[in-house]
């Protein structure tokens, strides 16, 4: 009778830990789909916005985005589409303005170097966040994954990086953009996984001081980048129609990117940040008729190859794990259940590229 009663939960806790992992499964693809087709919208409108109308003043952009997404989510909680559950204010706090340090240090960092320092830059996040995580997280990453990942850094450097000119300034100024990008990027996973919040929750919380972090440094930072005042801008009406079709694509965006990180890692961000790189650079083939050559081609190639190796190693190691992990049987309890059903599973939230001045290439964001 015993061996009977074992058996039938070792049968139930199999068919809901199956439903469990397809149900997470859907939504992992479902955020990673939302995170690159909102991505490469907001791209798509930003080069309208910086080329043709020549709004250039990217880290107050990011400012206004940041505004309207905590006002999209404030109507939200108000028609109770989520629960607002209350986070340690000082966590709260100096996530927020980290994540807008690191906004603000990215877009200094393409102001004061190269397009292909900057995508140096941008492809140095990913072994520092794996450094960063094995050293204070005690995370391990197989060889294969790490293989993996050289692969797609290989290709997306091949792609994308054109000239390393060094300068003292852009050079501290990137490694600090790195430091503080890839601590946010853990945070957000961190964060998440300890308080058990959403990535919505995470997200409303923080927003106000991401966003008065830069609204207080924009102006500053894009004038010394810019040499214009953002506030003395000519603003005709098809160029608000356009900031404000950027600041609503930004809503997806921003939750995009708390909903991948923590429903994934900060590596597997950076790894779809990568794919979206690639995406953008054929989308200015293919429509914008951008030039375009082999090395290019071949670049994104690798990179896709890389991507898909990743995700395959990734797959297996999941699967791995899950078939190792015991069944535990199903407790009729409200604190389990509530756990099990809630999301814990989260930037750069930019996706604005800065000029650097006083050049201005009309497709430079499309190259960063």
């Amino acid at each position: 009778m015993i061996s009977e009663i074992g058996g039938g939960y070792d049968s139930q806790g199999k068919i809901e830990k199956m439903s469990e992992n397809t149900g997470f499964q859907l939504g992992t693809i479902g955020a990673l789909t939302l995170s690159v087709v909102s991505s490469v919208s907001i791209v798509i409108c930003n080069k309208s916005l910086m080329s043709t109308l020549h709004f250039i003043f990217a880290t107050t952009l990011t400012s206004w985005h940041l505004l309207v997404t905590f006002c999209s989510l404030h109507l939200a909680l108000w028609m109770k589409f989520f629960e607002h559950k209350p986070i340690e204010s000082q966590t709260v706090i100096g996530f927020g303005i980290l994540n807008g340090i690191s906004i603000g240090l990215l877009n200094l960092s393409l102001g004061f170097n190269s397009v292909g320092f900057y995508q140096m830059t941008k492809l140095a996040i990913i072994p520092c966040t794996v450094l960063l995580e094995t050293l204070f997280l005690s995370k391990n990453f197989s060889q294969s994954v790490k293989l993996s990942l050289t692969v797609l850094l290989l290709g997306v450097g091949i792609a994308t990086i054109t000239d390393l000119q060094l300068n003292i300034l852009g050079s501290i100024l990137s490694l600090l953009a790195v430091v503080t990008t890839c601590i946010a990027q853990i945070m957000t996973n961190t964060i998440q996984k300890k308080f058990k919040v959403s990535s919505t929750q995470l997200l409303y919380q923080s927003c106000p001081y991401q966003a008065m972090t830069l609204l207080i440094s924009g102006p500053f930072l894009d004038r010394l980048l810019t040499n214009q005042n953002v506030f003395s801008f000519n603003y005709t009406p098809k160029l608000v129609v356009f900031i404000v079709l950027s600041c609503l694509i930004s809503v997806s965006v921003n939750f995009s990117t708390f909903l991948v990180i923590g429903k994934t890692s900060p590596v597997t961000y950076q790894v779809l940040g990568h794919l979206k790189t690639c995406l953008v650079l054929a989308f200015g083939y293919v429509l914008l008729s951008n030039p375009f050559s082999w090395r290019n081609i071949f670049g994104i190639m690798v990179a896709l190859v890389g991507m898909v190796l990743y995700s395959y190693y990734c797959v297996l190691e999941n699967q791995k794990k899950a078939s190792e992990a015991p069944v535990q049987p199903q407790l009729k309890d409200t604190e389990s259940d509530s756990l099990l059903h809630d999301e814990t599973g989260t930037g750069t939230l930019n996706d604005v590229d800065v000029p650097k001045a006083p050049t201005w290439k009309s497709d430079k964001d499309l190259h960063a």
